[in-house]
């Protein structure tokens, strides 16, 4: 599909590297495309940011469907720009709405459509250390009607945001809070899609951890609040002496690129891992023991965020003296090197896209 393009006659004023945070500004455009069910996909353009027309009965202000994936461009040490496995973002986003009964775009669209919109806008994507352009693909329902079936007309677009370094100076490690009584995703839900409905779902307890004093909420099953699961943004890992385990993908927590980053890097560096089911029980025995090293996080956001404690039941479980564990930090090193061009990428999973005019 052919994308035509529309430079914007009034870019914006960039804001300060060191006012970035994450998802606080927006690049000067967009990519925007249109789906009907008699004529599939069409009209695929880059344009000036600019806001949506929805019609007030659009389903998905009534019915949810909504999905979006989270992804970097990165600036590397060499100037040239690189998307890291946008192939695998377009995979789950196929994943996701199939599961929720949508109909995505194509791989090859997907793909220039993330060439060109980071091309027009590439002046945006900072160059400081470790800062990056955050992309935003989302698809929505659009069809006006008020009946619970799947829609027949849908908008794909894509957004970018400048985001500062994650960590700052140095990675620092978060407190978790593990949580209880709600529940993120349940067996046949829709907890391995990025649905904008699971996010929904998971303000509450997230605006609860914070005012405990937690960065983010652990989840656990929601039959018995007995297995890990995933931290709110975060896919998890535990590593007990000299043994990683990470929860395995059963269809209620979502398959994270890094997350498959991660497995593999770890595989190829020989280090013994367990996709299984954990529980809590475990976890606070390895605490208890000794044997629990480190825990962390892996997820676009932050790459890997290491773990520092763990609030159970009132009870603060410090994590590795609460500093940051080697394991953690070596994979960060690594992801980080591979993403900005600082160290080869033996994977193949950097894509780079011209900077030329």
């Amino acid at each position: 599909m052919e994308i035509s393009v529309q430079l914007t006659q009034s870019p914006k004023a960039r804001p300060a590297t060191d006012q970035l945070g994450f998802g606080r500004y927006f690049s000067d455009h967009m990519f925007v495309a249109e789906y009907t069910q008699e004529g599939g996909w069409k009209n695929a353009k880059v344009v000036p940011y600019q806001s949506l027309s929805l019609d007030p009965g659009a389903s998905v202000l009534h019915y949810g469907q909504a999905i979006f994936e989270g992804m970097k461009a990165y600036r590397g040490v060499d100037g040239k720009i690189r998307l890291f496995r946008p192939e695998a973002n377009w995979r789950r986003m196929h994943s996701s709405a199939e599961r929720l009964c949508m109909k995505m775009i194509d791989l090859e669209t997907f793909l220039e459509a993330l060439k060109t919109l980071v091309h027009a806008d590439r002046d945006w994507i900072p160059a400081e250390p470790d800062t990056s352009l955050y992309l935003r693909p989302t698809l929505i329902a659009t069809e006006p009607f008020l009946g619970v079936r799947p829609s027949q007309t849908y908008t794909f677009f894509i957004i970018a945001s400048p985001v500062g370094a994650y960590y700052g100076d140095k990675i620092e490690p978060v407190k978790i809070w593990v949580e209880r009584k709600y529940s993120r995703a349940a067996p046949g839900g829709v907890g391995s899609a990025k649905a904008a409905g699971n996010y929904a779902a998971s303000l509450l307890a997230s605006t609860q951890a914070r005012e405990r004093g937690f960065d983010q909420v652990l989840w656990l099953d929601a039959a018995e609040k007995h297995f890990i699961e995933e931290v709110g943004t975060m896919n998890v890992f535990f590593r007990f002496d000299n043994t990683v385990i990470t929860p395995p993908l059963t269809g209620t927590i979502l398959p994270g690129i890094t997350r498959d980053s991660v497995l593999r890097l770890l595989h190829a560096k020989d280090i013994r891992v367990e996709e299984r089911p954990l529980s809590l029980d475990e976890v606070l025995e390895g605490a208890r023991t000794g044997r629990l090293k480190e825990v962390f996080g892996t997820g676009t956001a932050a790459s890997i965020s290491p773990v520092g404690a763990l609030g159970v039941d009132g009870r603060l479980i410090v994590i590795g003296n609460g500093e940051t564990g080697e394991l953690a930090r070596e994979l960060y090193q690594i992801l980080n090197g591979i993403q900005y061009g600082k160290i080869p990428d033996p994977f193949g999973w950097t894509m780079e896209i011209s900077v030329e005019t």
